[in-house]
């Protein structure tokens, strides 16, 4: 039995960054070389450590999520997380205090806006309509809340630094962050060095919002999440010369979720459940860029998989010596 408490380590808290760098490129890169050996370095050097044919794979999602703040007629206050569109004032919502929310309840939200719970969608979710008003959606904009990770509690002053400078298809709940490093330069650069790049799509859902809450692995359950390999994408992935690189553990379950044969994709559009896990076997993707995860997450569980758990907890642990910055707005990790 594959076992949650193997896939943990102590991560300090002042460790976890609360805010972005200034400039996107500016962190710190951790390399960890597939035999477990370490390097420590820069992120603006990925241009040297790609190479001529290799492909880097992108996931171009972009975050459309907005977090809202409101009140009961009772004067409870609620929260409602606006995961995706329904029709044209429906969504698909997670609300805390979730079940004390019944259906019919009335929400007066932040901004004069006002909704009305509807039937349970299951998993958590809600759906959420609002009374109808003239420019919905630039109100929304204009309320809404950046819907940051739990474990961030300062305020994001520029909301496009939680978005990816190349993402373009809007559907997320919470933004690819391995790709919040890579600047409109620094692809440039890759390119002009003779590496492919290659965007596939998978929208995060609301798994990164939950932590596995099983210590069996067996037991637990991965929620649907849309995901798309374009025709012209997967024509770049399968015609690739050198080394296939990932950038974000979404864009490896993309990848891999497509997986027709060694270094083949198809091109579509699916639900993926994949749990990558101990005994999987890759068949796309040489390397991965990454940030820092926390303790007992797919994620870690992911990386573990993809080149060995005990390497891995390794590098984590240089990592906390060394002080780097985790999680969301962090530093990088490249596996290679």
């Amino acid at each position: 039995m594959d076992r949650l408490s193997d896939f943990t380590y102590e991560l300090p808290e002042d460790l976890i960054a609360q805010t972005p760098l200034e400039d996107r490129a500016a962190s710190r890169l951790l390399v960890l070389h597939k035999n477990g050996d370490v390097e420590h370095g820069a992120f603006c050097q990925v241009v040297d450590l790609l190479k001529e044919g290799d492909t880097l794979v992108m996931n171009n999602t972009r975050v459309s999520a907005r977090r809202l703040l409101g009140k009961k007629e009772t004067g409870g206050a609620v929260e409602a997380l606006l995961i995706r569109h329904l029709s044209a004032e429906q969504f698909e919502a997670l609300l805390k205090p979730g079940k004390r929310l019944k259906e019919g309840t009335r929400i007066e939200f932040d901004g004069g806006l006002s909704a009305t719970v509807g039937v349970d969608l299951g998993e958590g979710l809600k759906q959420i309509e609002f009374d109808a008003v003239p420019n919905l959606e630039e109100r929304l904009d204009a309320v809404g809340h950046v819907p940051l990770p739990p474990y961030i509690h300062e305020r994001l002053s520029d909301r496009e630094r939680y978005q990816t400078v190349y993402g373009i298809s809007k559907g997320s709940a919470a933004a690819p962050t391995a790709g919040l490093h890579f600047t409109d330069e620094i692809l440039k650069s890759l390119m002009e060095a003779g590496v492919q790049i290659a965007y596939v799509t998978l929208h995060v859902g609301i798994d990164t919002f939950r932590p596995v809450q099983v210590e069996n692995l067996d037991e637990h359950k991965m929620h649907g999440e849309w995901c798309e390999i374009t025709e012209a994408a997967a024509s770049i992935i399968n015609a690739t010369k050198g080394r296939i690189i990932a950038v974000g553990t979404t864009s490896v379950r993309t990848l891999e979720s497509f997986a027709i044969g060694p270094k083949s994709v198809s091109s579509g559009v699916k639900d993926t459940r994949l749990f990558i896990r101990p005994g999987f076997v890759f068949q796309i993707v040489d390397g991965m860029f990454t940030n820092f995860h926390l303790p007992g997450t797919t994620m870690l569980v992911m990386l573990s998989t993809f080149v060995g758990r005990e390497k891995v907890l390794n590098a984590y642990e240089q990592a906390v010596q060394k002080r780097y910055r985790f999680l969301s707005f962090g530093d990088s990790m490249l596996i290679v």
